[in-house]
Protein backbone atom coordinates (compact mmCIF):
# COMPACT_ATOMS: atom_id res chain seq x y z
CA UNK A 1 0.00 0.00 0.00
CA UNK A 2 2.58 2.40 1.00
CA UNK A 3 4.42 1.82 -2.44
CA UNK A 4 0.95 2.38 -4.48
CA UNK A 5 0.74 5.68 -2.33
CA UNK A 6 3.86 7.00 -3.10
CA UNK A 7 3.06 5.71 -7.17
CA UNK A 8 -0.02 8.11 -6.94
CA UNK A 9 2.06 10.67 -5.14
CA UNK A 10 4.40 10.57 -8.50
CA UNK A 11 2.17 10.48 -10.81
CA UNK A 12 0.10 13.19 -9.49
CA UNK A 13 2.99 15.27 -9.20
CA UNK A 14 4.54 14.72 -12.39
CA UNK A 15 1.21 16.67 -13.69
CA UNK A 16 -0.10 19.31 -10.51
CA UNK A 17 1.59 21.72 -12.31
CA UNK A 18 -0.35 22.18 -15.61
CA UNK A 19 -3.57 20.64 -13.15
CA UNK A 20 -3.24 24.38 -11.41
CA UNK A 21 -3.22 26.37 -14.47
CA UNK A 22 -6.69 24.34 -15.50
CA UNK A 23 -7.75 25.35 -11.97
CA UNK A 24 -6.75 28.99 -12.35
CA UNK A 25 -7.42 29.29 -16.16
CA UNK A 26 -11.41 27.97 -14.33
CA UNK A 27 -11.46 30.68 -11.72
CA UNK A 28 -10.59 33.37 -13.72
CA UNK A 29 -13.35 32.65 -16.83
CA UNK A 30 -15.37 32.24 -14.78
CA UNK A 31 -15.29 35.09 -12.13
CA UNK A 32 -14.20 37.57 -15.25
CA UNK A 33 -17.12 35.94 -17.40
CA UNK A 34 -19.68 36.51 -14.35
CA UNK A 35 -18.42 40.19 -14.35
CA UNK A 36 -18.88 40.61 -18.19
CA UNK A 37 -21.97 39.09 -18.37
CA UNK A 38 -23.34 40.95 -15.36
CA UNK A 39 -22.28 44.68 -16.99
CA UNK A 40 -23.51 43.64 -20.47
CA UNK A 41 -26.97 42.69 -19.14
CA UNK A 42 -27.17 45.76 -17.01
CA UNK A 43 -26.35 48.13 -19.62
CA UNK A 44 -28.97 46.53 -21.98
CA UNK A 45 -31.24 47.36 -19.45
CA UNK A 46 -30.06 51.05 -18.95
CA UNK A 47 -30.44 51.41 -22.86
CA UNK A 48 -33.57 50.19 -23.26
CA UNK A 49 -35.08 51.19 -19.97
CA UNK A 50 -33.43 54.80 -19.71
CA UNK A 51 -32.62 55.60 -23.34
CA UNK A 52 -34.99 53.72 -25.44
CA UNK A 53 -37.89 54.43 -22.70
CA UNK A 54 -39.33 50.76 -22.69
CA UNK A 55 -41.21 49.98 -19.64
CA UNK A 56 -39.35 47.63 -16.83
CA UNK A 57 -42.07 44.86 -16.96
CA UNK A 58 -41.87 45.06 -20.67
CA UNK A 59 -37.92 44.73 -20.58
CA UNK A 60 -38.23 41.94 -18.21
CA UNK A 61 -40.63 39.99 -20.27
CA UNK A 62 -38.64 40.39 -23.63
CA UNK A 63 -35.51 39.90 -22.30
CA UNK A 64 -35.98 37.84 -19.25
CA UNK A 65 -33.62 38.43 -15.69
CA UNK A 66 -30.37 37.72 -15.66
CA UNK A 67 -29.13 34.26 -13.34
CA UNK A 68 -26.53 31.71 -13.13
CA UNK A 69 -28.27 29.92 -15.84
CA UNK A 70 -27.68 32.42 -18.49
CA UNK A 71 -24.43 32.60 -17.08
CA UNK A 72 -24.09 28.82 -17.61
CA UNK A 73 -24.62 28.66 -21.18
CA UNK A 74 -21.98 31.55 -21.91
CA UNK A 75 -18.52 30.69 -22.97
CA UNK A 76 -16.87 32.15 -19.97
CA UNK A 77 -18.87 29.08 -18.24
CA UNK A 78 -18.57 26.26 -20.87
CA UNK A 79 -15.20 27.07 -22.03
CA UNK A 80 -13.14 26.55 -18.71
CA UNK A 81 -15.09 23.25 -18.58
CA UNK A 82 -14.70 21.69 -21.91
CA UNK A 83 -10.88 22.39 -21.99
CA UNK A 84 -10.79 20.71 -18.69
CA UNK A 85 -12.65 17.30 -20.23
CA UNK A 86 -10.60 17.61 -23.37
CA UNK A 87 -6.93 17.99 -21.55
CA UNK A 88 -7.91 15.34 -19.11
CA UNK A 89 -9.13 12.81 -21.64
CA UNK A 90 -5.57 13.54 -23.67
CA UNK A 91 -3.95 12.72 -20.24
CA UNK A 92 -5.76 9.25 -20.02
CA UNK A 93 -3.62 8.32 -23.11
CA UNK A 94 -0.38 10.48 -21.73
CA UNK A 95 0.16 9.39 -18.39
CA UNK A 96 0.61 5.98 -20.28
CA UNK A 97 2.84 7.42 -23.48
CA UNK A 98 4.86 9.60 -21.70
CA UNK A 99 6.83 6.83 -19.97
CA UNK A 100 7.66 5.57 -23.71
CA UNK A 101 7.94 8.95 -25.67
CA UNK A 102 9.43 11.45 -23.71
CA UNK A 103 12.54 12.94 -23.98
CA UNK A 104 14.65 10.10 -21.86
CA UNK A 105 12.53 6.81 -21.71
CA UNK A 106 11.27 5.84 -18.79
CA UNK A 107 9.39 2.84 -18.88
CA UNK A 108 12.10 0.66 -18.08
CA UNK A 109 12.56 2.58 -14.63
CA UNK A 110 9.01 2.20 -14.07
CA UNK A 111 8.29 -1.21 -14.45
CA UNK A 112 11.57 -2.16 -12.77
CA UNK A 113 10.58 -0.47 -9.28
CA UNK A 114 10.53 -3.16 -6.63
CA UNK A 115 6.33 -2.91 -6.60
CA UNK A 116 3.84 -5.13 -8.38
CA UNK A 117 3.73 -3.81 -11.71
CA UNK A 118 -0.54 -3.38 -11.00
CA UNK A 119 -0.14 -0.86 -8.78
CA UNK A 120 1.31 1.33 -11.96
CA UNK A 121 -1.89 0.82 -13.51
CA UNK A 122 -4.11 1.39 -10.67
CA UNK A 123 -1.85 4.50 -9.67
CA UNK A 124 -2.02 5.95 -12.46
CA UNK A 125 -6.00 5.36 -12.44
CA UNK A 126 -6.22 6.94 -9.08
CA UNK A 127 -4.39 10.19 -10.57
CA UNK A 128 -6.94 10.41 -12.94
CA UNK A 129 -10.02 10.08 -10.53
CA UNK A 130 -8.47 11.94 -8.28
CA UNK A 131 -7.56 15.07 -10.98
CA UNK A 132 -11.58 14.55 -12.09
CA UNK A 133 -13.02 14.51 -8.75
CA UNK A 134 -10.86 17.56 -8.28
CA UNK A 135 -12.16 19.73 -10.68
CA UNK A 136 -15.85 19.16 -9.72
CA UNK A 137 -14.95 20.15 -6.67
CA UNK A 138 -13.61 22.88 -7.36
CA UNK A 139 -16.98 23.95 -9.72
CA UNK A 140 -19.30 23.21 -6.53
CA UNK A 141 -17.18 25.54 -4.79
CA UNK A 142 -17.49 28.19 -7.46
CA UNK A 143 -21.03 27.79 -8.12
CA UNK A 144 -21.98 29.94 -4.75
CA UNK A 145 -19.04 32.64 -5.12
CA UNK A 146 -20.63 33.33 -8.45
CA UNK A 147 -23.89 33.31 -6.99
CA UNK A 148 -22.91 35.79 -4.90
CA UNK A 149 -21.01 37.62 -7.18
CA UNK A 150 -23.67 38.08 -9.25
CA UNK A 151 -26.08 38.94 -6.15
CA UNK A 152 -23.79 42.10 -5.68
CA UNK A 153 -23.79 42.95 -9.30
CA UNK A 154 -27.53 42.57 -10.57
CA UNK A 155 -30.23 44.05 -8.28
CA UNK A 156 -33.11 42.33 -7.09
CA UNK A 157 -35.60 42.64 -9.61
CA UNK A 158 -33.49 42.16 -12.47
CA UNK A 159 -32.24 38.88 -11.09
CA UNK A 160 -33.33 34.94 -10.48
CA UNK A 161 -31.23 33.42 -8.31
CA UNK A 162 -30.87 29.75 -8.17
CA UNK A 163 -29.23 27.37 -6.06
CA UNK A 164 -26.87 24.85 -7.53
CA UNK A 165 -29.11 21.74 -8.18
CA UNK A 166 -31.62 24.08 -9.84
CA UNK A 167 -28.11 25.05 -11.88
CA UNK A 168 -27.29 22.00 -13.14
CA UNK A 169 -30.74 20.78 -13.51
CA UNK A 170 -31.17 22.86 -16.71
CA UNK A 171 -27.98 21.55 -18.54
CA UNK A 172 -27.61 18.19 -19.25
CA UNK A 173 -23.95 17.80 -19.05
CA UNK A 174 -23.97 19.71 -15.98
CA UNK A 175 -26.62 17.06 -14.75
CA UNK A 176 -24.17 14.37 -15.48
CA UNK A 177 -21.02 16.08 -13.64
CA UNK A 178 -23.42 17.06 -10.49
CA UNK A 179 -25.72 14.04 -9.82
CA UNK A 180 -28.38 14.64 -7.42
CA UNK A 181 -28.41 11.82 -5.70
CA UNK A 182 -25.86 9.34 -4.13
CA UNK A 183 -26.96 6.61 -6.23
CA UNK A 184 -26.67 8.73 -9.39
CA UNK A 185 -23.43 9.98 -8.77
CA UNK A 186 -22.12 6.06 -8.24
CA UNK A 187 -24.06 5.11 -11.59
CA UNK A 188 -22.44 7.94 -13.16
CA UNK A 189 -18.99 8.14 -12.11
CA UNK A 190 -18.83 4.71 -11.80
CA UNK A 191 -19.09 3.92 -15.61
CA UNK A 192 -16.78 6.35 -15.88
CA UNK A 193 -14.14 4.66 -13.96
CA UNK A 194 -14.73 1.31 -15.86
CA UNK A 195 -14.64 3.34 -19.04
CA UNK A 196 -10.84 4.36 -17.40
CA UNK A 197 -9.88 0.58 -17.24
CA UNK A 198 -10.97 -0.43 -20.41
CA UNK A 199 -9.01 2.11 -22.05
CA UNK A 200 -5.87 1.56 -19.87
CA UNK A 201 -6.11 -2.20 -20.83
CA UNK A 202 -6.30 -1.00 -24.23
CA UNK A 203 -3.52 0.92 -23.94
CA UNK A 204 -1.91 -1.97 -22.47
CA UNK A 205 -2.70 -3.96 -26.02
CA UNK A 206 -0.90 -1.55 -27.98
CA UNK A 207 2.10 -1.20 -25.73
CA UNK A 208 2.50 -4.93 -25.71
CA UNK A 209 1.80 -6.31 -29.31
CA UNK A 210 2.61 -2.61 -30.70
CA UNK A 211 0.72 -2.75 -34.98
CA UNK A 212 -0.95 -5.89 -33.51
CA UNK A 213 -1.76 -4.40 -30.33
CA UNK A 214 -4.14 -1.75 -32.32
CA UNK A 215 -6.09 -4.58 -33.53
CA UNK A 216 -6.25 -6.37 -30.14
CA UNK A 217 -7.21 -3.40 -28.57
CA UNK A 218 -9.86 -2.52 -31.07
CA UNK A 219 -11.59 -5.98 -30.19
CA UNK A 220 -11.17 -5.45 -26.61
CA UNK A 221 -12.73 -2.68 -26.35
CA UNK A 222 -15.79 -3.53 -29.07
CA UNK A 223 -16.17 -7.18 -27.01
CA UNK A 224 -16.32 -4.82 -23.38
CA UNK A 225 -18.78 -2.59 -25.22
CA UNK A 226 -21.19 -5.62 -25.88
CA UNK A 227 -20.79 -6.91 -22.68
CA UNK A 228 -21.78 -3.81 -20.82
CA UNK A 229 -24.58 -3.22 -22.88
CA UNK A 230 -25.65 -6.68 -23.35
CA UNK A 231 -28.32 -6.99 -21.07
CA UNK A 232 -30.21 -4.25 -22.41
CA UNK A 233 -29.40 -5.14 -26.02
CA UNK A 234 -30.76 -8.97 -24.97
CA UNK A 235 -33.54 -7.55 -23.21
CA UNK A 236 -35.07 -4.83 -26.06
CA UNK A 237 -33.95 -6.83 -29.26
CA UNK A 238 -35.01 -10.74 -28.04
CA UNK A 239 -36.80 -11.05 -25.36
CA UNK A 240 -39.15 -7.72 -26.34
CA UNK A 241 -39.10 -6.28 -22.88
CA UNK A 242 -39.10 -9.21 -20.50
CA UNK A 243 -37.32 -7.81 -17.65
CA UNK A 244 -38.73 -5.78 -15.05
CA UNK A 245 -36.72 -2.24 -14.70
CA UNK A 246 -35.18 -3.41 -11.49
CA UNK A 247 -34.21 -6.91 -13.01
CA UNK A 248 -32.54 -4.67 -16.03
CA UNK A 249 -30.54 -1.94 -13.99
CA UNK A 250 -29.16 -5.45 -11.68
CA UNK A 251 -28.06 -7.30 -14.77
CA UNK A 252 -26.68 -4.00 -15.81
CA UNK A 253 -24.99 -3.54 -12.28
CA UNK A 254 -23.52 -7.18 -12.80
CA UNK A 255 -22.51 -6.63 -16.89
CA UNK A 256 -20.55 -3.61 -15.53
CA UNK A 257 -18.79 -5.32 -12.86
CA UNK A 258 -17.48 -8.28 -14.96
CA UNK A 259 -16.46 -5.38 -17.52
CA UNK A 260 -14.52 -3.98 -14.67
CA UNK A 261 -13.11 -7.20 -13.35
CA UNK A 262 -11.66 -8.37 -17.01
CA UNK A 263 -10.34 -4.84 -17.63
CA UNK A 264 -8.39 -5.19 -14.62
CA UNK A 265 -7.24 -9.05 -14.86
CA UNK A 266 -6.12 -8.36 -18.31
CA UNK A 267 -5.00 -5.59 -17.49
CA UNK A 268 -2.52 -7.07 -14.46
CA UNK A 269 -1.57 -10.20 -16.99
CA UNK A 270 -0.55 -7.49 -19.83
CA UNK A 271 1.79 -5.48 -17.67
CA UNK A 272 2.85 -8.34 -15.55
CA UNK A 273 4.25 -10.38 -18.74
CA UNK A 274 3.60 -8.93 -22.29
CA UNK A 275 4.58 -5.34 -21.80
CA UNK A 276 7.33 -3.95 -23.51
CA UNK A 277 10.00 -1.81 -21.59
Amino acid sequence: MNRYLKLVNFEFERFFRFYLILIGITILSEIIGIIVKSKAYLNQAHQEINVNLMPQSEFIEQFGRMSMYNFSQSGWFMGPIALCIVTLLIYVFFIWYRDWFGKNTFSYRLFMLPTERINIYFAKATTIILFVLGLVALQILLFPIESQLLKWLVPSEFRIDMTVPEITENLYFLYLLFPKTLIEFILYYGTGIIALFVIFTAILFERSYRLKGIFYAIIYVAVSILVFLGPALFDAFVLKGYFYTIELFLLEIGAALLVLAGAIWVGNKLIKHKIRV
